[in-house]
């Protein structure tokens, strides 16, 4: 049901996402098929932006992973248990995971086993790395977990290199998603400030412009996407994500 909504949510905006474009190109232009190509090129510009933000969360999740693995060290060493930990992050873990933790506790508090709700933070999280940290605590659950502590002190040593590697590596492409904006959005900002020249809009009304045009929007969509696929980083494959029940 969240699934369908967000689908809707999605189609939504990049229906609004075009009108607008479509509406605001005609008015300047006077121009259909420079505006129906502007319009796609925006849509589909907004819709990975849309995708960089739905990254942009899952690199926040994984940024605060360190902190709450020594949270629940911390919950540990001062006699709580496991469950009582985790429930513990609800009002004293970052923010951005507060909302997962109060439905965790809201799990726990209804009578569901300690596996259930760790598959509903994993499906949460919906990260390796967080992957690995839950196994180990279901792992402690069953089998007493005398060396929950180290474990747990080298799962967060070993996030922590990962994450500082990554975010070198993050910087040094950032280039890459500033130069993808750029080359796909200036040509189409030119060509809209030009299409307020009469010769300029004569032109692309032929059907030979409007070939043009839609070559363009092909190639720049095609780049687009490439430079994108350039500046990601490989994702961890999730070996532990669906490996309990819910």
């Amino acid at each position: 049901m969240k699934l369908a909504k967000g689908k809707f949510r999605v189609k939504r905006r990049l229906l609004a996402t075009f009108i607008g474009a479509y509406f605001l190109s005609l008015a300047i232009s006077n121009v259909h098929a420079i505006a129906i190509a502007i319009a796609l090129v925006v849509s589909v510009l907004s819709f990975f932006a849309g995708k960089h933000l739905e990254d942009k969360r899952s690199w926040q999740l994984f940024e605060v992973l360190p902190e709450l693995i020594d949270q629940i060290i911390s919950g540990v060493q001062s006699g709580l248990s496991l469950n009582q930990s985790l429930i513990s992050l609800e009002s004293r873990g970052p923010r951005i995971t507060q909302p997962i933790f109060l439905r965790f506790k809201e799990a726990a508090f209804a009578g569901a086993s300690f596996e259930n709700s760790i598959s509903q933070l994993q499906a949460d999280f919906s990260l390796a790395a967080a992957d690995q940290l839950f196994e180990a605590l279901v792992f402690a659950k069953n089998l007493g977990g005398s060396e929950l502590l180290a474990l747990l002190r080298q799962l967060g040593d070993f996030t922590r290199q990962d994450l500082a590697l990554r975010r070198e590596i993050a910087a040094k492409q950032g280039w890459i998603k500033n130069s993808a904006h750029l080359s796909a959005g200036a040509p189409w900002l030119l060509l809209l400030l030009l299409s307020a020249q009469p010769a300029t809009a004569e032109a692309f009304r032929s059907s030979t412009g409007a070939l043009i045009l839609g070559l363009g929007v092909l190639l720049t969509v095609t780049a687009y996407i490439w430079m994108g696929r350039l500046s990601r980083l490989p994702e961890p494959a999730r070996i532990f994500g669906a490996s309990h029940g819910l």
